[in-house]
């Protein structure tokens, strides 16, 4: 792989990686209280596990892609989350309300891009 490719390889991987890093540490760690809530009102089946536990479990993964440390188990610990995120708390086929609706089905195919991505 000539050097160009290799830095065009690298900033890809930091910029994949970018929202698990600010989501992990900025929501799911600094506010471990609020994500376990969200997750418990969602009818997630462990909520205490939502906070800080995949705060961390999202920064290792991403680190683990952005530094190249075993990358291939680091993308699969990131899907693993999206997987888990789209199927519990983006239910778009459950709501109602069509704005609703239309923003969880974003966020869910948003979730199913990055789930390509990382495989």
């Amino acid at each position: 792989m000539s050097d160009a490719a290799g830095i065009v390889f690298l900033v890809g991987r930091v910029l994949f990686v970018m929202f698990f890093l600010i989501s992990g540490l900025g929501f799911h760690v600094a506010k471990s209280g609020q994500a376990e809530g969200y997750a418990r009102q969602m009818g997630f089946p462990l909520p205490a596990i939502a906070g800080w536990p995949t705060g961390i479990w999202m920064t290792v993964g991403a680190l683990s892609v952005a530094l190249g440390i075993w990358p291939d188990i680091g993308a699969l610990m990131l899907c693993a989350f999206v997987i888990v995120a789209a199927l519990y708390f983006h239910r778009f086929w459950t709501l109602e309300d069509e704005s609703q609706k239309q923003t969880q089905q974003q966020l869910f195919f948003r979730n199913m891009i990055v789930l390509g991505g990382g495989l």
